[in-house]
């Protein structure tokens, strides 16, 4: 747990697109909910904090921008700024710096050309 307030939130959170200003605690409650989702492998859940409500959806594919990757979520919040949609990525750094590991993709079949 101490990993998680020592890390700062920009490797832990790449955001791909946001309609809303994000702040650092935001982007942190944004990462905690998503994390959890990916650490149970669930689809949905609501989100909660002093100054916002909605919900983080497992988009269940990871995305590439650049040369950061990792598995991508959405976000439907309501906060005091109004409603807005955030689309990220939780880095391969940040949840390797938490300690997971991703899981290792199935082996592909070799496919010719020909």
């Amino acid at each position: 747990m101490a990993a998680r307030s020592e890390t700062p939130y920009w490797h832990l959170i790449s955001v791909l697109f946001s309609s809303l200003p994000l702040t650092p605690a935001l982007a942190m409650t944004l990462h905690q909910a998503a994390y959890d989702l990916y650490r149970r492998n669930g689809g949905a859940a609501p989100v909660a904090g002093d100054t916002l409500h909605g919900r983080v959806t497992n988009l269940r594919k990871d995305m590439l921008l650049g040369t950061i990757a990792g598995p991508a979520f959405e976000a439907r919040i309501e906060t005091e700024r109004g409603k807005g949609t955030v689309r990220f990525l939780l880095t391969r750094q940040g949840l390797e710096l938490l300690g997971e590991r991703p899981a290792p993709a199935p082996p592909s079949k070799p496919r010719y050309l020909n």
